[in-house]
């Protein structure tokens, strides 16, 4: 290959990476003002109880649930970017509708459209998540195994630090103008789609139907109780604080922006303890870590205690999330990714969606210690479900995806592959 060609394919490679950056980030930012600005707008503003609150996450989850699996199928079988609009555009529509019309009904139809909830971190895009099994797809597209868990662990990184600048920009406006500037900021990042270009050609990969039919029913499994852990405490970590120890909004803002920091630079481990641990051990490790955190959140209530918990406890959630995903990219079909991603998130948000109904009723009755020892029950039985269906072979993936002779997208310079 001639240098010029090269060197082609290095910029439009950098080009793709920086638009899909410029897409994410934006997101994150307007879904970090959302997921703080939420539960003060239901709260405080329209005098609603943890219930309630509960129900309109429930609504926006089971709108991406339903949405995931068409905009996945849309994507294998006609355009990653085309799918990424549409689902992109839906944020700003959504966050403009609660401007305009700050009422519990309009609530409930913007969360339909926008997919409002609470169920990931800020670095996750709990807002708007029907994008995000297509969003992780299409980096799958211009990546390779051995460069991928970085890509991911990088972008990520990146999407928390735009996650915590919009939780720490409610601190500066009302809780309704929070929605106009999330409209206007996640806007803008959907121009950038409009100029970017995915290759269309498949690289060879090793992977028989039977495999990635099995591949995808495991992560389904696993993702169902990752699903049902999440719903009973993430969106209930503001809530909590709300609740319990009173906290005024801009001081939430603030804290929420920390830990959103805190969770982006745990995202750059992930290379390295998938490196030396694998993704099973990795998920193990930070996980069971939480667990415990978690447990002493709910026993002792501290502020100062469960201010440290909190900063911590999103960082362990999601530090080895990109080796989760570059491992179920690993495993399935090259063109099943955005579908295998969709059944993955689908069945993670359509558990939570429950979970979120039971922790919404328990705060109600005050019962506020019992989501957390839920969750640790529950994360015990999928850390064993990780071993169980991915402990055998984890060793022969990791293997696969250091072999230098992988032949597929453009690999960018030595540099990019560290």
């Amino acid at each position: 290959m001639s240098t010029e060609r090269i060197s082609s394919a290095a910029n439009q490679h950098r080009l793709r990476l920086i638009l899909l950056v410029l897409f994410r980030t934006s997101r994150s930012m307007a879904g970090g003002m959302i997921m703080v600005a939420l539960p003060y707008l239901v709260l405080n503003t329209l005098h609603q109880g943890a219930l309630m609150l509960a129900s309109v996450y429930v609504v926006g989850v089971m709108a991406t649930a339903a949405l995931s699996i068409g905009v996945g199928q849309l994507a294998d079988r006609w355009d990653y970017r085309g799918a990424l609009l549409i689902t992109g555009l839906m944020v700003p529509l959504s966050a403009a509708m609660v401007f305009g019309f700050p009422s519990l009904a309009v609530i409930m139809v913007a969360s339909v459209i926008g997919g409002f909830s609470a169920n990931g971190s800020l670095i996750g895009g709990g807002v708007g998540g029907a994008a995000q099994s297509v969003s992780s797809a299409a980096v799958a597209r211009i990546t390779t195994p051995e460069n991928r868990t970085t890509y991911y662990s990088v972008l990520a990184f990146l999407s928390g630090i735009a996650g915590a600048a919009g939780a720490l920009l409610v601190h500066y406006f009302s809780v309704r103008e929070a929605f106009l500037v999330a409209a206007i900021i996640s806007l803008l990042g959907c121009l950038a789609l409009l100029f970017l270009h995915l290759p269309q050609d498949e690289p060879v990969k090793k992977v028989t139907r039977e495999n990635s039919t099995r591949a995808i029913r495991h992560f389904g499994i696993t993702g169902t109780l990752n699903g049902l852990s999440q719903g009973l405490i993430t969106p209930f970590l503001i809530p909590f604080f709300v609740l319990v120890y009173h906290l005024s909004r801009s001081h939430m803002a603030i804290f929420a922006a920390l830990a959103s920091l805190l969770a982006s630079i745990a995202l750059l481990a992930a290379p390295a303890l998938e490196r030396r641990f694998g993704f099973v051990r990795a998920i193990t490790f930070t996980r069971a870590l939480g667990v415990v955190l978690l447990i002493v959140m709910a026993l002792w209530h501290n502020l100062a205690v469960a201010l440290i918990i909190y900063f911590i406890y999103p960082a362990l959630r999601i530090a080895a999330l990109p080796a989760q995903q570059s491992a179920l990219t690993q495993r399935v079909e090259h063109g099943s990714m955005g579908r295998a991603l969709a059944v993955n998130q689908v069945a993670r948000l359509s558990a939570s969606s429950a979970a979120s109904i039971c922790t919404g009723y328990l705060f109600d009755i005050s019962a506020i210690e019992v989501p957390f020892f839920l969750y640790a029950g529950i994360m015990a039985a999928n850390i064993f479900l990780y071993y169980r269906f991915f402990g055998h072979d984890s060793r022969k993936y990791e293997a696969e995806a250091a072999t230098p002779a992988y032949s597929g997208e453009y690999q960018g310079p030595p540099q990019a592959n560290g």
